[in-house]
C-alpha cells in the first residue's frame, strides 16, 4: 500500500510540476504575496476532486467494461509519450518564468482566475481523471492509496509553489533551471509510459 501511495505521489508531482498557465499564476501570486492561501486551496482541492473522480471512475469502468481500460491505457501511453517528448524538446529552448509586477486586482479576481485555469483547461481532464485513474488501476486494491499519494503531491506542490515562491524567485527566473526541470519531467513521463505499456 505504501508503494502505491509513493507511486501516486511521484506520478502526481511529475504531472503537475510541468510549466503551465496554472503554475505560472500560482507562482506569480506567491511572489507578490497576493491571495496565496485561497489560490493554493482552490488548486489543491480541485485536484483532489479530479483525482478521486478518476480513481473511482476508472474502477467502475473496469468492472463494467474491461476493454475500455485497455483503450484508456493506450491513450495514456500515447499521451505520456507525447508529453515526455514535448518536455525534452521544450528543454532545448527554455524561457525564464517571470512574475507580472501587478497582482490580481482583488480576491474575487484571483479566485475566478484560479478556477478558470483549473477547470477550463482540457488537459486537466486527460491528465488527472483519465491518466491518473488509469495508472491507479494498475495498482489494483491499492489504487486509493495511489490516489491519496497523488493528492498529497498536489497539495505539497501548490503549497510549496505558492508559499515558497519568494525564496525561490531567483531559481525560477533562471532558464537553466527550467531546462533541468523539463528534462527530468520528460524522462520520467517516458518511463511511466513504458511501465504503463508493459503493465
Amino acid at each position: 500500500m505504501i508503494t502505491a501511495a509513493a507511486a501516486g505521489l511521484v506520478t502526481g508531482l511529475t504531472l503537475i510540476i510541468a510549466i503551465g498557465a496554472q503554475n505560472a499564476f500560482v507562482l506569480r501570486q506567491g511572489l507578490l504575496r497576493a491571495h496565496v492561501g485561497v489560490v493554493v486551496a482552490i488548486c489543491a482541492v480541485s485536484d483532489l476532486a479530479l483525482i478521486l473522480a478518476g480513481v473511482a471512475g476508472i474502477g467502475a469502468v473496469v468492472e463494467q467494461a474491461p476493454v475500455a481500460i485497455t483503450v484508456v491505457r493506450w491513450l495514456g501511453v500515447a499521451f505520456l509519450s507525447w508529453y515526455g517528448v514535448s518536455s525534452l524538446l521544450r528543454a532545448r529552448q527554455p524561457e525564464a518564468l517571470r512574475a507580472s509586477r501587478t497582482a490580481a486586482a482583488s480576491r474575487r479576481t484571483a479566485v475566478a482566475t484560479a478556477l478558470a485555469l483549473t477547470w477550463l483547461n482540457p488537459h486537466v481532464y486527460l491528465d488527472t481523471v483519465l491518466l491518473l485513474g488509469s495508472i491507479a488501476n494498475q495498482h489494483g486494491d491499492g489504487r486509493w492509496w495511489f490516489g491519496g499519494g497523488a493528492a498529497l503531491g498536489s497539495l505539497v506542490w501548490f503549497t510549496g509553489l505558492g508559499y515558497g515562491a519568494r525564496r525561490a524567485s531567483g531559481l525560477f527566473a533562471s532558464a537553466r533551471s527550467w531546462r533541468v526541470l523539463d528534462v527530468v519531467i520528460g524522462l520520467t513521463m517516458l518511463g511511466i509510459a513504458v511501465t504503463l505499456a508493459l503493465g
